[in-house]
């Protein structure tokens, strides 16, 4: 399974001008059919940049414009239908993303995004634009889009 983070899907919504536009619509378009995700986490980081732009109706509305356009599988720490918190909420938020910030020096989302990205099952790869910052720090295969997108031609 591929993950994708966050500045791969902003870049499809923003900076239209940007010369890795059409290096990312060919990735996001590719990428379709090895069954892409994201995390909720990536999901909520998004909304946030794209709540400046759009209506609540419209933020509200993200399972068809983001979901479903790109065909991507939402993963999250926990099943979000539980209505209990999950019991290792600290290990989740604190615990988990604290250690790999102290072990390999990283931003807390970035963190956050990755330790939930390798554990979930299947996870081979995690695409990025930001690709250098997560070398030699996960389990995972860290790509650009580009980068995929030569490793399938």
């Amino acid at each position: 399974m591929i993950l994708i983070d966050t500045d791969v899907l902003w870049l499809a919504f923003a900076f239209h001008q940007d010369a890795r536009q059409a290096a990312n619509a060919a990735f996001l378009e590719q990428v379709q059919a090895a069954q892409p995700a994201t995390t909720i986490y990536n999901v909520l980081e998004l909304l946030g940049k794209l709540s400046f732009n759009l209506s609540p109706d419209r933020l509200d509305e993200w399972r068809t414009w983001l979901v479903d356009a790109y065909q991507l599988r939402v993963v999250w720490p926990i099943n979000p239908s539980l209505t209990t918190a999950a019991p290792t909420f600290g290990e989740e938020i604190f615990e988990q993303p604290y250690q790999k910030m102290r072990t390999v020096q990283m931003p807390f989302m970035d963190s956050l995004i990755l330790n939930l990205a390798e554990r979930t099952p299947n996870a081979t790869q995690f695409v990025t634009w930001n690709a250098r910052h997560f070398q030699g720090k996960s389990t995972l295969q860290v790509l650009t889009p580009e980068e995929y997108i030569q490793t399938k031609a």
